[in-house]
């Protein structure tokens, strides 16, 4: 049973997490064999400033865009 893990920022739609979890399938059936049923996904959304890179949060270093006509 290999088991596909991602963590990446949230923001992701359910139809984006869909599209990656059927693309790491197929891509893994591809290269390794076996039955697309036998993998498992694993996606976590991990918010940026649950995430450091080089001693800073990744909310300070990739700050989200501020909404339009904002102050």
């Amino acid at each position: 049973m290999p088991i596909i893990k991602v963590e990446m920022f949230s923001g992701r739609t359910v139809d984006q997490k869909r599209q990656l979890a059927k693309a790491l399938t197929d891509s893994f059936i591809n290269v390794c064999g076996g039955k697309p049923q036998s993998v498992h996904i694993i996606i976590e959304d991990v918010d940026k400033a649950n995430w450091g890179i080089g001693g800073e949060l990744c909310s300070d270093l990739y700050p989200d865009p501020k909404p339009a006509g904002g102050a």
